[in-house]
């Protein structure tokens, strides 16, 4: 069983999660449970002509939202609220073995933070409603990239870039490709300077905070490279030389995989005692309620999430 959680009401999290799901086979739908609000779904299934029977065609978790359904494309922290409870109530689900994996459409993160939810993002939401620590790695079929830090400006990214948490996000990756069947996963570490510093000349993080790290996962049996200069590493894990990338910061990372999946790459939250995966796009305010959304994204963070329940390679 997976849930999906249908994020901000007023983007298209609703349209894209009804569409996902009116295209699943009855075996697939009866596996599949939504958290979300009634009014809001049902407003997006008559739009769309979708028949929307809850419990009948798919499990419908309703949790209210005063004034539903609200505009669409419009900044409330009506909806930033319900998007926080949408996944507090699929992540306590998810903690009682409920269901199995839990697939998030997206939040506004301004709307989620003016209803005094103070989130970066999905990730750290998680984190804090699970009590554990999370990574964020993004997948494609071609390109798989951890990042060893993500929602922060690129000064604070470069401080907190450390030889312990570089380790530990080689380490998280190495568990999440041995867990979806790499039986060796050959993970690059990106270089943060140009050309990983030059020999000090353009800084010498790569020697003292990353360097170490590979080391260090290396003595451990890790299957670990680096730090390897950024402007090459990209291509060549993309032409199947490395498993996995080490991405140091959120644009180093991003930036890539969204150039050559971006309509099919998976936000994937490790770490966490439950397994996540997101869409990788926004809340898409200037088209909600049009009914032109694309939901490929959607069946990809679907299809991933249906891998991970039933333990094969992702």
């Amino acid at each position: 069983m997976i849930g999906i959680t249908i994020g901000d009401p007023a983007g298209v999290g609703p349209e894209v999660t009804l569409k996902a799901v009116a295209e699943m086979g009855p075996q697939d739908r009866a596996q599949t449970r939504i958290f979300g609000n009634l009014a809001t779904l049902q407003r997006v299934a008559d739009l769309l002509s979708i028949p929307l029977r809850p419990g009948a065609d798919v499990a419908v978790t309703d949790l209210p939202i005063d004034g539903a359904p609200l505009a669409f494309g419009q900044m409330d922290p009506r909806g930033g609220d319900a998007s926080f409870r949408f996944i507090e109530a699929a992540v306590q689900a998810a903690l009682a073995g409920e269901i199995g994996c839990i697939v998030t459409a997206p939040i506004h993160k301004e709307s989620l933070n003016l209803a005094g939810h103070h989130y970066d993002g999905h990730t750290g939401m998680l984190a804090a409603l699970t009590g554990a620590k999370a990574w964020m790695l993004l997948a494609s079929d071609r390109l798989k990239v951890i990042h060893c830090t993500t929602h922060v400006s690129l000064r604070d990214a470069i401080a907190r870039i450390t030889p312990d948490r570089v380790l530990e996000t080689i380490r998280q990756g190495d568990a999440h490709l041995k867990r979806t069947g790499y039986a060796a996963p050959r993970i690059a570490v990106a270089g943060l300077n140009p050309h990983c510093g030059e020999g000090g000349l353009f800084g010498t993080e790569d020697d003292t905070q990353i360097r170490p790290a590979v080391e260090a996962a290396r003595a451990e049996g890790i299957d670990a490279r680096g730090p390897i200069s950024a402007d090459t590493l990209f291509y060549r894990a993309y032409s199947g030389e490395f498993d996995l990338i080490v991405a140091q910061y959120h644009d180093q990372g991003h930036i890539p995989v969204k150039l050559v999946a971006f309509d099919t790459g998976v936000n994937v939250s490790v770490g966490l005692p439950i397994d996540r995966t997101s869409v990788d796009h926004g809340t898409a305010f200037d088209i909600a309620g049009k009914g032109i959304a694309k939901h490929i994204n959607m069946n990809a963070a679907i299809a991933y999430a249906r891998k991970l329940t039933a333990g094969g390679k992702a």
